[in-house]
């Protein structure tokens, strides 16, 4: 801690109430950190503050401590539902993790715990909307003291402006703000414009980091790269964990699928470990998972970019990159993980023989300097097992080909693409790398043959579900495909439609299109079958529909939560940003 020190609290020029106090002392925050220092004045004299300070360097304690400091000193005293403060946060887990550091706080506060409000944005705006409950949150704000809008980067590259601004038009223009973020953009400045009035700037810098310097990393981080070939990274991977099983690690993957797929073979192929896996598409799970982590010694946290962001979980030992972000400020946020509050940590990123030009970019445009790492040692070929994996269960096998899928669009979508180019991909060595049983059918691999890849000799239609009643449904609609395989071929051609009226044949069209534009994305896991899966399901769900069985809105629900939705979320690019503002908290 001794680098990231800015004296202790009672050299503030503002005295801290005996209540904060005492909790700083039972949490052990006997010194501030430079952000804290140069904070918490400026908002208790009624400052507006924009504070950029990289990640890691304590800025929760920056605004939480302001915000019961001004709740405290308020003449008129809140009612139960007015709101005193308002926290927007990009993620649940970031407003749930801000929750629990406010709350060590209210311990000593009991009377403001329904005055201060923390959520994202999407959730927030859907509740301005709705006068649910008894809750009329536009009437409850208008008592509002302070607004704080955390990882404020963050909030926009997700695209959430929009719903900013119809936030920030339901609160009083006399407020104090802060926006806290970790790096500075152009679209941040037109927030800070936006939102703040005459804002002090706050750049908070490593301490021992040169004036013109502008590093963003953790300057007590250990930050590598390794090299490896696409055929033998995973393996790395496995060797590498098995190497630290009493440490803490975080693993990045680009997409969710990936999360799936090589989470379920970390767990069968690493014992005597705790493994969560998390991203964005869990929703309801990822609390649970995420608290249940933070809690632990040591163990692997499997994620995508969901975990990248201001999220603080207790002594990270090291953050292992498998995939490259495809933004680049994502990097120093995933290394930011570890290494907080002036704790060492380590940090690596897989990188294959191509891509180490990577390494130049990162130190040039993040100011992030990575040394190579040795290889690593005592690698042993897991690739076999994870095939039996597959081979013994089609939910495995399916995963698999999901993983492959999104890992070839994710590339396809780097924005790094003078570096991450799909066409200096080896389709062969990537497909070992994932332990396909054989090549997927998709688009980036149409009219591409691959005889150096051997698939397995099993016809992969037979392999089976473990799940029984899965597999039952499986048979009983291959038995139905295969009937209406055969109705088709023996009923008579279809009359010409060139005599039919416009629009009709139009519609036709349309539905080939949108059926040749789903084979299209096929990725090789029983596609056919799946099709028809829906087909049954949708038509099913319809009936019910008309016979009142089920409301529009269960229709609408069950209609998008089924298979297909999964695979279009499995194959799709990257979680940062995702696809809709508000995919991250609703």
């Amino acid at each position: 801690m001794d680098n990231t020190t800015e004296g202790k609290w009672d050299s503030l020029p503002v005295k801290l109430n005996d209540g904060i106090t005492q909790t700083l002392n039972e949490l052990g925050f006997t010194h501030m950190t430079p952000v804290q220092s140069a904070c918490i004045p400026l908002f208790m004299r009624n400052k507006d503050v924009a504070a950029e300070a990289v990640t890691g360097s304590g800025k929760t304690l920056a605004f939480v401590i302001p915000i019961i400091e001004i709740l405290i000193k308020r003449e008129d005293k809140l009612k139960k539902m007015q709101v005193g403060a308002l926290i927007v946060t990009p993620t649940r887990e970031l407003a749930l993790q801000i929750s629990e550091v406010m709350g060590q706080f209210l311990q000593k506060f009991p009377q403001f715990r329904a005055n201060i409000l923390i959520a994202t944005p999407g959730r927030l705006e859907d509740m301005f909307r709705r006068k649910a409950d008894g809750l009329d949150l536009a009437l409850s704000v208008k008592f509002l003291e302070v607004l704080v809008l955390d990882e404020a980067d963050r909030l926009l590259d997700m695209g959430f402006e929009a719903s900013l601004n119809v936030i920030l038009g339901y609160l009083p223009k006399q407020r104090r703000t802060g926006l806290f973020s970790a790096t500075q953009t152009q679209e941040l400045e037109k927030l800070v414009r936006a939102g703040l009035r005459n804002p002090v700037r706050i750049t908070v810098k490593e301490k021992g980091v040169a004036a013109s310097c502008t590093q963003k990393t953790p300057a007590r981080l250990c930050n590598y790269y390794t090299i490896c070939r696409a055929e033998d990274k995973f393996n790395s991977l496995v060797a590498f964990l098995r190497q630290h099983k009493h440490e803490k690690q975080l693993v990045f993957f680009s997409t969710c699928a990936c999360v799936e797929y090589f989470g379920r073979a970390l767990e069968a192929l690493i014992k005597s470990v705790t493994i969560h896996c998390i991203h964005g598409k869990m929703k309801h799970k990822r609390n649970k998972i995420f608290s249940e982590f933070r809690s632990l010694k040591s163990g692997i946290l499997v994620c995508t970019d969901v975990m990248a962001r201001g999220i603080d979980i207790p002594e990270v030992h090291w953050v292992l990159q498998y995939d490259p972000p495809s933004c680049a400020s994502a990097f120093v946020h995933r290394c930011g993980r570890t290494a907080r509050i002036g704790n060492k940590g380590n940090a690596t990123v897989f990188l294959l023989p191509m891509e180490e030009s990577y390494v130049t970019f990162l130190s040039i445009n993040q100011k992030c300097p990575l040394e190579q790492m040795a290889p690593v040692s005592d690698v042993v070929d897991v690739l076999p097992k994870v095939k039996a994996l597959a081979l013994a269960d089609r939910a495995m096998f399916d995963r698999g080909m999901r993983a492959f899928v999104s890992t070839v669009q994710a590339y396809a979508k780097h924005e790094c693409s003078l570096i991450f180019r799909v066409k200096d991909l080896d389709f062969v060595a990537l497909a070992r790398g994932f332990a396909l049983l054989r090549m997927p059918r998709m688009p980036e691999l149409k009219g591409k043959n691959f005889p150096d890849f051997i698939e397995t000799t099993i016809d992969t239609d037979n392999i089976r579900y473990k799940d029984k009643q899965r597999e039952k449904l499986r048979q009983k609609l291959l038995i139905e495909l295969k009937e209406k395989r055969e109705e088709r071929a023996a009923a008579p051609k279809r009359h010409n439609d060139k005599n039919k009226a416009w629009s009709r044949q139009k519609n036709r069209k349309d539905r080939r299109r949108k059926t040749a534009a789903k084979r299209n994305r096929d990725e090789g896991s029983e596609m056919d079958d799946e099709d028809m899966k829906e087909l049954l399901k949708d038509t099913r769900l319809l009936k019910r529909l008309k016979k009142g069985q089920i409301s529009e809105e269960d229709f609408e629900k069950q209609v998008t939560a089924g298979p297909k939705s999964q695979r279009k979320t499995a194959a799709g690019p990257s979680e940062d940003p995702p696809s809709s503002a508000g995919e991250e908290d609703e």
